[in-house]
């Protein structure tokens, strides 16, 4: 009897094996990921955790895609390409023009990803040599634009303080600042370092050291995804979070991807990763002080007529 009992349960537990097997597993969620743009280090937490298996621990398969710039992040979002947008702080404007999306997350903090360079060998070697000197910017009403007034102001001089020049991409910044047409440009932490390695600029300004308080930049979510699959939103934060603390205790293997997706050298990621590691936020709670902030620069920046209700996005 036990020996037939003994047969019966060792059938019994193949058939649920075979029933396991045969069973889908669940399927992951899908999402259309945006970066801003394609190469900055703020972004790279998405290139990590793709590659490292993190998002797919969470049940997360990301498809990433890279633009040129928030505004055509925010089209794209608009239009229904994307699910969620990694982004600048100040594109939540956006939200107060009625774009159907909402901040989920804060990404980093004070602005040291930005910085001012000057010429290498030129009289500048202080904040105070850009009184009255020409600096050059991507856009008007950009982060980029923003800094420097805001730079301008802090330092007692008003918006004019400095001459702004929105000059588009950095290659004809850079060039524009070889031959002596402006005094400066404001550009990221990795070029700077780049340039500053190749002896063509130095870094003159560093924004975090003026502008402590601020998110540089956040976590889009469309209103769609919030309302039809909050788990999948649930999701990818949890993922992007936990690469967070990745890279916080993985150094060179972060090292090696942001060396990659910044096609910069080892050497200058290295560095870049020392500078902006400690701004990314661990846990995505938004700083009131910052969000003060935020709203101040929409004004500023003549993105909106008025401060926004910062609740409400």
């Amino acid at each position: 009897m036990n020996k037939w009992i003994n047969k019966l349960a060792m059938a019994l537990f193949g058939l649920a094996l075979a029933c396991a097997w045969a069973m889908p597993a669940q399927a992951a969620e899908k999402l259309n990921v945006g970066k801003a743009v394609p190469e900055a280090f703020s972004f790279v937490p998405l290139d990590v955790g793709i590659r490292t298996g993190i998002f797919a621990k969470h049940g997360v398969d990301v498809n990433s895609i890279a633009f040129a710039g928030d505004a055509k992040l925010q089209q794209a979002m608009v239009a229904g390409s994307l699910d969620i947008a990694l982004g600048s702080g100040p594109a939540m404007a956006f939200i107060a023009k009625g774009s159907p999306i909402k901040a989920v997350g804060a990404l980093t903090g004070a602005p040291s990803l930005m910085t001012i360079v000057v010429k290498y060998d030129g009289p500048i070697h202080a904040v105070a040599d850009l009184k009255g000197k020409k600096v050059s910017v991507s856009t008007v009403g950009s982060l980029t634009y923003w800094l420097t007034t805001e730079t301008s102001q802090r330092e007692g001089w008003g918006n004019a303080g400095i001459t702004v020049a929105p000059m588009g991409a950095m290659a004809p910044q850079v060039a524009a600042l070889m031959r002596g047409d402006i005094d400066g440009v404001v550009t990221d932490i990795a070029t700077a370092l780049d340039l500053e390695a190749r002896h063509q600029a130095r870094i003159v300004i560093r924004f975090g050291d003026v502008i402590k308080d601020f998110h540089t930049n956040v976590i889009f979510a469309t209103d769609a995804l919030i309302s039809k699959r909050p788990q999948a939103v649930k999701a990818f934060l949890a993922g992007w979070y936990d690469t967070i603390a990745y890279m916080s205790s993985h150094k060179a293997e972060t090292v090696k991807i942001s060396a990659d997706v910044m096609k910069k050298s080892d050497d200058i990621s290295a560095k870049t990763y020392d500078v902006l590691m400690p701004i990314f936020s661990t846990d995505g709670k938004f700083n009131p002080t910052a969000l003060t902030t935020l709203r101040k620069s929409y004004v500023d920046m003549k993105l909106l007529p008025s401060p926004p209700d910062m609740s409400k996005m």
